[in-house]
């Protein structure tokens, strides 16, 4: 049975949202990187006719105008799509298989020191509107290492007072528990009488509540707060506490992994805090605590004095 690109990028898409819970970011991430290769091919292009040459065309032209790490992420999207396929017995051989991809420099996290974020926690100020609620979102992204996908989709169910720990749902629809310290805790508490006020109005106004009810974090109309808004606010907070980098909610996510470990914490246990699947991926932020240990090494050794 004949089946064409677009239908085989509508089939694998379904597949990652409803099989393997993937946020609508990242399904929908997917979906350009394959509609972009799919625009180099014949419409009525067989997927079983696909072969190495049309991924080698394709990479070729990325090339120049795209970072390699960029040309990483559409490759492997592109493996992702046929190992689905190849699994669905669509096609009888991978050709990305024998494709390898682009030499990427490798990535430190950006990360800030105590000092920076001590400095943004403490940026929202009464001229804000919503400084309780500002507050309490900085508050709860140092001290759970969550991801801001993972902070908006939050509802208040989720957070239990008095075990100190939320439920978060992460990439794959993996669930986990994380501890959330006390200053979070506490600023969360002074953001719910605006938080009832906003669904209150919104009721006023003969809006839906019922989503409302349930989100932790809300906008000024009443309704869950989005990723971008939650980006805006940090970066504008950054700049406000005088942090000379562009702070974003993932700085925050790198700054509790790499303040973890300087105080110790083994690397299994923040894997688990972080969500990662890989070990692997959690051992980038080693590279960021060097200059850390050379100065406990400094402090300590007999023949480093």
């Amino acid at each position: 049975m004949i089946m064409i690109m677009e239908q085989a990028i509508h089939s694998f898409l379904r597949w990652l949202e409803t099989e393997k819970g993937y946020s609508p970011h990242t399904v929908n991430g997917y979906g350009r990187d394959l509609q972009e290769f799919s625009d180099t091919l014949a419409a009525d292009l067989d997927v079983l006719d696909l072969e190495a040459v049309h991924i080698r065309r394709f990479v070729a032209g990325l090339h120049g105008r795209n970072s390699a790490a960029t040309v990483g992420r559409k490759l492997s999207a592109l493996r992702t799509f046929f190992k689905f396929l190849l699994r669905e017995k669509r096609i009888a051989n991978d050709p990305v298989s024998s494709i390898s991809g682009p030499k990427v420099g490798k990535y430190i996290p950006i990360f800030l020191t105590v000092d920076e974020v001590f400095g943004l926690l403490d940026a929202p100020s009464r001229k804000d509107r919503f400084m309780l609620r500002d507050r309490a979102i900085l508050e709860f992204l140092y001290s759970t290492g969550m991801r801001v996908a993972e902070l908006v989709s939050r509802d208040i169910l989720n957070l239990d007072f008095e075990t100190e720990m939320l439920r978060v749902r992460g990439k794959g629809n993996k669930e986990r528990l994380v501890p959330v310290g006390r200053p979070a805790l506490e600023a969360v508490r002074a953001w719910l009488p605006l938080r009832e006020t906003l669904i209150t109005d919104r009721a006023r106004r003969g809006r839906e509540t019922e989503e409302s009810k349930k989100a932790l974090f809300l906008n000024g109309q009443g309704s869950r707060l989005t990723s971008r808004s939650v980006e805006r606010l940090v970066k504008a907070y950054g700049e406000r506490a005088g942090i000379p980098q562009i702070v974003t909610p993932h700085a925050l996510r790198h700054s509790f992994a790499t303040h973890l470990l300087e105080m110790g914490a083994d690397l299994r246990s923040v894997q688990e805090l972080l969500g990662h699947a890989s070990l692997s991926t959690t051992q980038r932020y080693t590279h960021l605590t060097l200059d850390h240990l050379t100065e406990v090494y400094d402090k300590a050794h007999p023949y480093a004095k």
